[in-house]
């Protein structure tokens, strides 16, 4: 991944295009947060920005559902100052440019990388 990748905002993931599967990225089905499997080939896949803001050096473990949503639901809202966003980049499929977020979970005894496609509806700026 590229050390500076541009800080996206709200408005920047809104003016993305949704985009279809292609063969490279079929596999990941994800509309809502999911383990990256070992078996994807991550190659397949490549870095184009940050939700992460460097300013924050604690971003907050906050997130938001307004609608009673939670965390693994497809619905959930995609807000970039919180939780698991503002740990967020941005991801694109090299070959058909599909959108998908990523950020690595650091749990008490394992590390997983989790993935979700973008959806610009559900962009919100809260």
């Amino acid at each position: 991944m590229p050390a500076m990748l541009p800080l996206l905002t709200a408005d920047d993931l809104r003016r993305i295009p949704a985009q279809a599967a292609c063969p490279a990225c079929a596999a990941l089905v994800c509309p809502g947060w999911e383990a990256l499997s070992g078996t994807f080939d991550r190659d397949r896949l490549e870095a184009v920005g940050t939700l992460r803001d460097p300013a924050d050096e604690d971003p907050t473990l906050e997130e938001v559902h307004p609608a009673g949503t939670t965390l693994w639901s497809p619905a959930a809202p995609i807000a970039p100052g919180y939780f698991p966003y503002n740990r967020s980049e941005l991801w694109r499929c090299t070959a058909c440019h599909r959108p998908f977020l990523r950020y690595t979970e650091y749990g008490g005894y394992y590390v997983e990388e989790r993935i979700r496609e973008l959806d610009p509806g559900l962009v919100t700026g809260a």
